[in-house]
C-alpha cells in the first residue's frame, strides 16, 4: 500500500497516513489528525509498504489543507506570545519553579500545548485550572529536555550558525563523549557542549567520517617507511589525511605525509 509521511510544520514531528482516500502529491498541504489532535502539516514522502510489515493500522487524511485553514493557522499562531506571556504571570503567582518557552494550538482550538522546562517534576494543577479559566480550552502542559528547549528557543551555535536543531535536526541521536574522543576533541564542556548544555549533535554526524578515516591512516606511535627508512608517526591530522614524521638531522626536519608518499610497517 502507499503510505504519505507528513511532517507538521512547527513542531518537525512526522506521522504516516494512508493514501488511498486522498490524492496527494509530494509538497501538498494538508489536514490530519495526530495524537496531539488537528494539525496542519505538509507531505515530505509517499512510500510503498507492504501490508504485513505494517505495525498498526493508519488513519487516512482529513482533507487537502485550504486557504481557511491557513488563516487559522496564522490567528493561532499570532496569539501564541500572549499565552506564554500569561504563563509566566501565573507561575510567578503559584511559585512554580519552572520556565515557560512555547506554546502552540491545535488547528481546531480544542487544545492547548504549553512547553515548559524545569529541573524536577512540577505539581502544575492548579495552573493548569486557571489556564483552563483564561483560554476555555483544553490545557496540556508538557515537560520537555534542553535540547528540544533549544530547538524552540533557537539560537548561534559554536561555529557561528543557526542552531542545527533549529534548522533541520527532527529527532535527536544518542551522543557520547565516546564520540568525541574519538575526533580527538578537548575534552572541555565549553568545546564539546551546545546551547543545550548538552554534546554537540555535530558531533554525532561527524563521528562516522573520523571512524573511517581512522580506520585508514597509522596512529600516534606507529611505524611508517619513508624512502626506505623507518620513522615513528609523531603526529595524525585526520582531515588532511597526513601524518608527521621527524627526520633526525641538524635541524630536525618535520615532514608531513600523504597516504601515497608512505608505507606502513606491520
Amino acid at each position: 500500500m502507499k503510505v504519505s509521511i507528513v511532517k507538521i510544520e512547527k513542531s518537525g514531528l512526522k506521522y504516516f497516513f494512508d493514501t488511498k482516500d486522498l490524492d496527494v502529491s509530494k509538497g501538498d498541504n494538508v489536514v490530519v489528525e495526530t495524537p496531539r489532535g488537528i494539525e496542519l502539516g505538509s507531505v515530505i514522502s509517499i512510500i510503498s509498504i507492504e501490508d504485513e510489515k505494517l505495525t498498526q493500522e493508519l488513519v487516512p487524511f482529513l482533507r487537502h489543507a485550504t486557504e481557511e485553514d491557513f488563516k487559522a493557522q496564522k490567528i493561532n499562531d499570532s496569539e501564541t506570545l500572549e499565552v506564554v506571556v500569561t504563563t509566566k504571570d501565573l507561575v510567578k503567582k503559584h511559585n512554580l519553579d519552572m520556565s515557560v518557552l512555547d506554546a502552540e494550538y491545535t488547528l481546531d482550538r480544542k487544545r492547548l500545548l504549553i512547553y515548559f522546562e524545569a529541573e524536577e517534576r512540577v505539581d502544575f494543577r492548579e495552573l493548569v485550572k486557571d489556564l483552563s479559566y483564561v483560554y476555555q480550552t483544553r490545557i496540556e502542559l508538557r515537560q520537555i529536555g534542553s535540547r528540544d528547549g533549544a530547538k524552540i528557543v533557537g539560537g548561534i551555535g559554536p561555529c557561528g550558525r543557526i542552531l542545527c536543531c533549529k534548522k533541520f535536526i527532527d529527532n535527536f541521536d544518542v551522543i557520547t563523549i565516546r564520540m568525541a574522543k574519538n575526533q580527538n576533541m578537548a575534552l572541555n564542556p565549553s568545546k564539546t557542549s551546545g546551547a543545550c548544555d548538552k554534546l554537540l549533535c555535530c558531533i554525532k554526524y561527524e563521528n562516522e567520517a573520523y571512524t573511517y578515516l581512522k580506520e585508514s591512516l597509522p596512529v600516534k606511535g606507529d611505524k611508517i617507511k619513508y624512502k626506505n627508512e623507518v620513522y615513528d608517526v609523531k603526529e595524525v591530522n585526520l582531515l588532511r589525511e597526513t601524518v608527521l614524521i621527524i627526520k633526525e638531522n641538524d635541524e630536525q626536519e618535520r615532514i608531513w605525509l600523504k597516504k601515497d608518499q608512505y608505507e606502513r610497517v606491520k
